[in-house]
């Protein structure tokens, strides 16, 4: 079943219309669903499909001869045996000369690997591109999952390659609504909570069917030591970094709150440079992101959370409940240790859910989107902190949304506008505000009357779906 990318897939079908020349740049984290968006654009065209491996340059020569002699109709091999071309160019010349005729589609996957195991890779492709490749009809597609390695190598200013691509997708984690149509069936409540757990991740959600409530799946999938998602951020974590057991610190100290710099690196007893580099790595890989004041972007206390929402459930639940589900009683425990804090889990998952509804879905915003985020910062009256959930900016200033996200198992009342107005205030940076509540369980009706008479606006999370 494919679902969403369909922007992605548009665009890309627009560029193999083109007939000329086309070089695109795929690349995401691992499980995103890279792969399958290449396989579903490439299904009723004739393609080279040529995956590397963590093997010699030899090796991965001879996997991408397999590749080219088996689009070439078997005519590089008559006895049908195995073919192998003497160097990486002589492949790439075959490639050219079947791309002279007719439309073909090149596809490396996983191109960090090659580019390793062959250090002048790069440099032959920009030759090609440059030349034997110009006159062609081929669509060369270079995909890869390490996103350093392919903003730095492929994309970057000191790579061979850069200027040559024509178009680059960053390939990102379904969003709250994409991920809610892996589940049709479920409420919209259950979708919100499927989305919190797997963070969109396509291959997290294909561990999940939604012929089972939303409690067996998160016991089966993911509190069951022989399911694939229960050592999943380990193995991340393994394939991708260096120091593991360091990240993993890292990540525990955020997931226990610690969010400020000095606090992790105490957390963690390394010092505040050093912890900088680690938590910049892990932004690299969408696992943590940096988060300002909407309002002052250049502030140098920035905090730092979870980005990754797969990451942050199993850090929140998993160690905590580690001893119950090793001896198999987290299915006795599983209401009074999980359920009843997804509620409170769920508040970070929904401010991001509702910013995010804005970004992309809302059709009835008053003004052009600048920024979206977050604020806090000192109340002049109270001398505490402020923070509100939703602040969006307009492009040409001046006005602003600041809104409230509530996930809660009550209805909102009109106190909580009442505080939304007063840390509006306190934040002092709109000439004009407009208030939105979001709601999980809806509003009292003294606040509807309210908001009618104000123009507050009302989004409950069915509104967020539809």
């Amino acid at each position: 079943m494919f679902i969403g990318r369909q922007r992605e897939l548009k665009r890309l079908n627009q560029m193999y219309q083109s007939g000329r020349l086309e070089a695109a740049v795929i690349y995401g984290r691992r499980r995103v669903g890279k792969t399958t968006l290449i396989s579903e654009f490439c299904k009723d065209k004739r393609t080279i499909f040529f995956a590397a491996q963590e093997n010699s340059a030899r090796q991965n020569l001879e996997g991408l001869s397999e590749a080219v002699r088996a689009a070439d109709a078997g005519e590089l091999s008559e006895d049908g045996g195995r073919f192998s071309f003497q160097s990486f160019r002589d492949a790439f010349l075959r490639v050219a000369q079947m791309a002279r005729s007719e439309r073909l589609v090149l596809v490396i996957d996983e191109y960090p690997y090659l580019a390793q195991a062959e250090r002048g890779i790069s440099s032959l492709l920009q030759n090609f591109l440059d030349h034997q490749f110009k006159a062609t009809q081929l669509f060369l597609i270079l995909c890869g999952s390490s996103m350093s390695f392919m903003e730095n190598q492929v994309l970057g200013y000191q790579s061979p390659l850069y200027g040559r691509r024509t178009a680059q997708f960053k390939i990102l984690p379904f969003d709250y609504r994409e991920t809610g149509e892996w589940f049709p069936e479920y409420s919209y409540e259950e979708k919100a909570i499927m989305y919190g757990v797997t963070g969109g991740v396509p291959l997290y959600l294909e561990q999940f069917s939604q012929t089972r409530t939303v409690r067996e799946n998160i016991l089966e999938q993911m509190f069951d030591r022989s399911a694939m998602l229960f050592e999943e951020p380990s193995n991340l974590l393994k394939q991708e970094l260096r120091e593991p057991s360091v990240y993993n610190s890292v990540i525990t100290a955020i997931a226990d709150g610690k969010s400020k710099l000095s606090e992790i690196a105490a957390e963690t007893n390394m010092e505040t440079g050093l912890c900088t580099k680690y938590i910049a790595n892990l932004i690299t890989l969408g696992i943590v992101r940096r988060e300002t004041p909407v309002t002052n972007l250049q502030t140098k206390r920035p905090i730092y959370q979870l980005d990754d929402q797969f990451f942050r459930f199993w850090y929140t639940f998993i160690p905590r409940n580690m001893s119950a589900i090793v001896s198999g009683r987290i299915r006795t425990t599983y209401d009074a240790a999980v359920g009843e804090y997804l509620s409170d889990y769920m508040g970070l998952t929904f401010e991001r859910m509702c910013r995010d509804y804005i970004l992309y879905y809302d059709e009835r915003l008053p003004f052009a989107v600048g920024a979206v985020g977050q604020w806090w910062g000192g109340h002049p009256q109270t001398h505490r902190q402020a923070q509100i959930d939703v602040v969006v900016t307009a492009a040409d200033g001046g006005c602003g949304i600041v809104g409230s996200c509530k996930f809660k198992n009550r209805l909102v009342s009109e106190e909580e506008l009442n505080l939304l107005e007063d840390y509006a205030k306190a934040m002092g940076a709109f000439t004009k505000n407009y208030y939105y509540l979001f709601s999980k369980s809806g509003f009292t009706e003294l606040l509807k009357k309210r908001a009618g008479e104000t123009g507050v606006r009302l989004v409950p999370l069915n509104e967020m779906y539809d």
